[in-house]
């Protein structure tokens, strides 16, 4: 069966996805005339005045982005980054960045979609994203692939967000402080269900106050090291750059060979890291209190910016600023082995992140999946999902998930290309919504639904 799943995903995420998930994004930045790129002041002015809602909606614009990067920023910005970056050389880093700046586009029409098409459910909470948008949006004839959307969505989580998330915590704290997975199972269920259990609103509150925090001390341990290496940054920007269109001294074989591999890992984790495309943020941006679609989407491009531009390039210019790329280890480890080379105890920094950002990450998903519980099967589906989610947490602390990576890996690509379809299909709209905004101040209302 792994080896079944392996031929699969060797087409589901092979050059094809690749092109679509990157292609959208560039066919939907020149077809908004780079608005994603010149209105970036302008999101964090929405974002910085959105701590209040200004509509209808369940949590407010701040914490919907918030709710957003806690699914996102996950073990994807310290171990994904690292092993783009071993695979593909430094230059990954700079695709990543080319990746993430077209992403904000797709970002940004989910965003637009999602406030958009949303509806509310009979207990009066806000659902949308890719299922409902392409069901109101592309009508009746398209409700098997908004169907198909939700069915990925709900399962996909708990491998991609469950499961594995709650074993890279385990790891970490038995491999650095000698905690049984038990322990760390029943702590992080409790937590978690603590949470989540609480909805939509407590979720929000959470996500509120530890994506910022955990984010802005990530960031600022990387500058620190940045800064006690200042005189070497120009050169590592010089390293990335040139690796990225020369390729880097790979050991044989020949150099466009590995530039052909620093385009295709940095792609491939900048998409895994930031999920532009696959279809996941714009279901917490549905709940925002707005009525302004664009407003929303403006604030969603956003987690792009952040997850990948800042968080990203922060642990990639590390690696490559302390020359522990050739120590021949990878992913978590070679993160944590640059942050040790650079400051005392610095390998703590690695070890708390993977901590906190996994716990987050649960947290954001279980949402995501709750709400396609909720497309397929209405409200009565919220309590058995939740429960579900809550379980499984403890199990996935002490398996073997090399069969479950890959089962997610399959499911997320069985998201995202319906969310894909749709993107493109209606483009249109948010050309329109956007044009309408940006010339008068107001686009058409995004009034929610009512089942």
């Amino acid at each position: 069966m792994t080896q079944w799943i392996e031929t699969i995903n060797s087409y589901a995420w092979g050059l094809p996805m690749l092109v679509l998930l990157l292609g959208t994004g560039i066919f939907l930045t020149l077809g908004l005339g780079l608005l994603t790129l010149r209105r970036i002041p302008t999101a964090f002015g929405l974002l910085m005045g959105g701590r209040k809602g200004r509509g209808d909606g369940d949590i407010a614009p701040f914490k919907a982005l918030m709710t957003s990067l806690s699914a996102t920023i996950g073990t994807g910005n310290i171990a994904g980054v690292a092993t783009a970056i071993t695979l593909g050389g430094p230059g990954a880093l700079f695709w990543m960045w080319i990746t993430a700046l077209f992403g904000m586009a797709t970002k940004y029409a989910e965003g637009v979609l999602a406030v958009k098409y949303r509806e509310r459910d009979d207990r009066g909470g806000y659902s949308g994203g890719p299922m409902y948008y392409i069901r109101n949006g592309l009508g009746p004839n398209y409700r098997w692939l908004a169907f198909l959307f939700a069915l990925f969505g709900a399962l996909a989580g708990f491998g991609l967000a469950n499961t594995v998330q709650s074993n890279s915590v385990a790891q970490v704290l038995t491999d650095n402080l000698a905690i049984p997975w038990q322990v760390t199972g029943v702590v992080l269920m409790l937590f978690v269900g603590t949470v989540i259990l609480g909805g939509i609103q407590r979720i929000a509150k959470t996500a509120g106050a530890l994506v910022p925090a955990m984010a802005i001390a990530y960031v600022a341990m990387s500058l620190l090291v940045l800064v006690m290496n200042m005189s070497a940054v120009p050169a590592a920007f010089v390293t990335i750059i040139d690796s990225a269109f020369n390729g880097s001294a790979a050991a044989g074989g020949f150099a466009g060979a590995t530039v052909w591999a620093a385009i295709r890992f940095g792609v491939a984790r900048g998409i895994f890291s930031n999920e532009a495309g696959l279809g996941s943020a714009p279901i917490a941006h549905a709940a925002a209190q707005t009525n302004e679609p664009v407003e929303q989407g403006l604030v969603a491009m956003l987690g792009t910016l952040i997850d990948t531009l800042i968080i990203c390039t922060m642990t990639g210019l590390v690696i490559v600023l302390t020359g522990v790329l050739d120590s021949g280890v990878s992913g978590a480890s070679l993160t944590a082995a640059a942050f040790g080379q650079a400051l005392p105890g610095g390998e703590w920094v690695v070890t708390i992140g993977v901590v906190l950002f996994a716990t987050t990450t649960m947290i954001g998903w279980s949402f995501y999946g709750e709400r396609c519980v909720v497309f397929l099967v209405g409200t009565r589906g919220i309590l058995p999902f939740r429960i579900l989610w809550v379980l499984a947490i403890p199990v996935g602390a002490g398996m073997n998930l090399s069969l479950i990576w890959l089962v997610a890996d399959t499911l997320n690509a069985f998201m995202a290309i319906p969310n894909l379809i749709a993107l493109l299909l209606l483009s249109p709209v948010v050309f329109r919504l956007s044009k309408a905004y940006f010339a008068t101040g107001s686009s058409a209302p995004g009034t929610a639904l009512s089942d």
